[in-house]
């Protein structure tokens, strides 16, 4: 087993650290959700914390880690007698994105049960987890079915396992933290709930600490197990501390000043639900006890609110998440109470170091640098965009506040990944027939499968009333759902578009197709085309936070080379054919339809589109033509795409009724 890095020789991360140490004071605080950008530690951090958690008892021999002195009645394999237990160090489970349903909650054996009626359950990985750490790399982008596993797991503490009449059910209490990059997509709201805390992190400015990151990391990989004994001590300290912590924890006293602060504090955010108070007292119960005080105080409850607050305020869904400090210091002031602390207001500028919980013991070493402020992270996620307007182009436009669309769907039967767009074939959704497993068989068909085993009875010798099922008689349940798609979109930003209210309508027309492939689960890409070329603005991506950004940024202005921007967005499509062949692409083209600059533009134009029938590729193209006299320029390029044309105002949910049906049938006719 290989050596992880030591949690005390982490530089910086102060409130990361800090929600990770206050989740192993007291697990009930629900979680950690880290967020960030790549490079910034989350995971080392993550699998770092196990190493601080103190020994569990459980009883021998169970795979489910009941405890000994209180197990689980329904255990499968109990029934446990209470006694005195073996202990072992608290484990952390990692769940893969790619992990299966089976893998998660477990498995039967549908051979064993159909032919000898037994219940032969092979343990998953929330019944490894239970009274540990599940740990989900990228949880953001994790299937939808396992989320919903994980959410019925993380609400009732129980995993429950079904297969054709056969249930098992076992305990499933365990400490979920997850990492995630926000530039590859957002969580569920439901699933982002459970995460008790939130935090933001991202990589220092300072040269010096970066110096200090780059150094120590170089002198783990040289030698693991001798830069981890150098921080032995650290470590024991650290440890110490989270177990002092835990035996103080039952004495720390909330107060109603506390309490009344912490509810006016949710109230004032608009919180959804009580969750939020309930995790914010366990929060700052937490931090008191952290600091060894048996009193929470106004600072708890900031820091407390700082934590646990910015992923469950009402935000628009391109928000970035965040509390306003101002009001949330006017808030801690009107309702602070005399056992509350309030009078002890940390300011803004308090991280939640001090008296108020503080941050773990670290740098201790001689090359420790020195504590300085953090600058404030700069605009991410620009990846080089021009945010100032040149020679011959105009400042970019806000975008229209967008509204409701209504679903444009791939015709045909996919086979994508899970999400809310078009039909697909799935492990999940109603049953639609029935096939001979390929691999390990997931869902069983039983009509099917005693169809398939009936014939054979005799000449197998059957004599009691049960069926002899053989491994070929087996079939697999096959179920149409619904897929996620790549939604390309591919935006004309020349001068022939940049009058400023239309360009503003047409970035709202996109923003709500943005949003519409957020609520779905798509992949979203962008392509811009002014000038004289076109750019990948975004390549493919789950993060439509990223897209809405640089069509914020997008400026306008030159010519219209709109063969170059369908020339763009087919390369595109054929470097993700080759990374993700299953996903099925829908272009959607924002043009008033013109094209100039260069030898025969149109025609050009005309041929590049023909290359997009050609594949059969479903697209749509939004006709931003303004003015009474109309070219229908933007009809013309989608019947060479063999796809629809749609104005604005069609665009709307009210108007885009009869535009899926359009889709649907041009696509169709293109295909016979």
């Amino acid at each position: 087993m290989s050596t992880p890095y030591p949690f005390s020789a982490l530089v910086g991360q102060d409130d990361l650290r800090l929600a990770l140490l206050l989740n192993a004071v007291s697990p009930q605080v629900g979680g950690v959700l880290v967020r960030g950008e790549k490079g910034t530690a989350k995971s080392t951090a993550v699998r770092a914390l196990s190493a601080l958690l103190p020994e569990v008892g459980i009883v021998a021999d169970c795979r489910f880690s009941c405890d000994p002195f209180a197990p689980d009645p329904g255990c499968p394999d109990g029934p446990h007698e209470p006694g005195v237990g073996v202990s072992r160090p608290a484990r952390m489970v990692e769940l893969p994105v790619g992990a299966s349903e089976d893998r998660l909650v477990g498995s039967l054996d549908i051979e064993r049960a159909l032919a000898e009626g037994v219940k032969a359950f092979e343990p998953g990985l929330l019944a490894s987890a239970n009274r540990g750490i599940l740990y989900v790399d990228e949880v953001n982008l994790l299937h939808d079915h396992l989320i919903d596993l994980l959410l019925d797991a993380a609400a009732m503490g129980a995993s429950y396992v079904e297969r054709e009449g056969v249930s098992v059910r076992h305990a499933a209490r365990f400490l979920l933290v997850g990492t995630m990059n926000p530039e590859e997509g957002e969580l569920r709201p439901q699933l982002l709930d459970r995460f008790g805390l939130t935090v933001e992190v991202a990589a220092s400015r300072e040269p010096d600490q970066r110096v200090e990151v780059v150094r120590r990391r170089l002198a783990y990989d040289d030698d693991p197990e001798g830069f981890a004994g150098r921080w032995a001590e650290d470590e024991a300290a650290v440890r110490a501390r989270v177990v002092a912590a835990r035996a103080l924890l039952p004495q720390v006293r909330l107060g109603d000043g506390a309490l009344r602060q912490i509810a006016a504090t949710c109230a004032a955010f608009e919180v959804d639900g009580m969750r939020a108070d309930i995790v914010m007292a366990r929060t700052a119960t937490a931090l008191a006890a952290w600091a060894g005080r048996e009193d929470v105080l106004a600072e708890d409850v900031r820091q407390a609110a700082l934590l646990a607050l910015p992923h469950r305020r009402r935000r628009n869904p391109f928000d970035a998440p965040g509390l306003d400090e101002d009001k949330l210091d006017e808030t801690l002031d009107e309702f602070g109470g005399d056992d509350g602390g309030g009078d002890n207001d940390p300011g803004p500028g308090d991280g939640g170091g001090g008296g108020g919980g503080g941050v773990p013991p670290q740098d201790q070493g001689p090359d420790a640098p020195a504590e300085g402020g953090a600058p404030a992270p700069g605009e991410a996620g620009d990846g080089g965009q021009p945010q100032g307007a040149g020679a011959g182009e105009q400042q970019p436009v806000r975008a229209a506040e967008p509204f409701r669309t209504k679903v444009l769907s791939v015709p045909g039967l996919g086979d994508g990944a899970a999400g809310r767009r078009s039909r697909a074939r799935t492990e999940h959704g109603r049953t639609t027939g029935s096939r001979r497993p390929r691999g390990t068989l997931t869902k069983l068909h039983l009509a099917a499968t005693v169809q398939a085993a009936a014939p054979h009875q005799r000449a197998r010798g059957r004599a009691g009333r049960g069926l002899v099922v053989r491994r070929d008689d087996l079939r697999q349940a096959t179920r149409e759902g619904r897929e996620g798609n790549l939604v390309l979109f591919v935006v004309d930003a020349s001068g022939s578009m940049a009058a400023r209210k239309r360009m503003g309508a047409v970035k709202g027309a996109v923003l709500s197709l943005l949003l519409d492939a957020y609520q779905r689960r798509d992949k979203v890409g962008l392509v811009t085309f002014r000038g004289s070329a076109a750019d990948v603005a975004l390549p493919p991506t789950s993060s439509v936070d990223a897209a809405a950004a640089r069509l914020e940024s997008l400026p306008t202005g030159g010519r219209t080379p709109l063969a170059a921007g369908l020339l763009k967005a087919h390369e595109v499509l054929r470097i993700e054919r080759l990374r993700d062949p299953a996903r099925r692409p829908l272009v959607v083209v924002v043009t008033d339809g013109r094209a100039t600059g260069g030898p025969e533009p149109v025609a050009l134009a005309g041929r590049a589109a023909r290359l997009f029938a050609a594949e059969g590729v479903a697209s749509v193209v939004v006709d931003c033509e303004a003015g009474p006299v109309r070219l229908g320029l933007a009809g013309q390029l989608a019947g060479e795409l063999g796809g629809t044309a749609v104005t604005l105002d069609e665009l709307r949910a009210d108007s885009i009724a009869g535009l899926v049906r359009d889709v649907r049938a041009g696509n169709e006719r293109k295909v016979a």
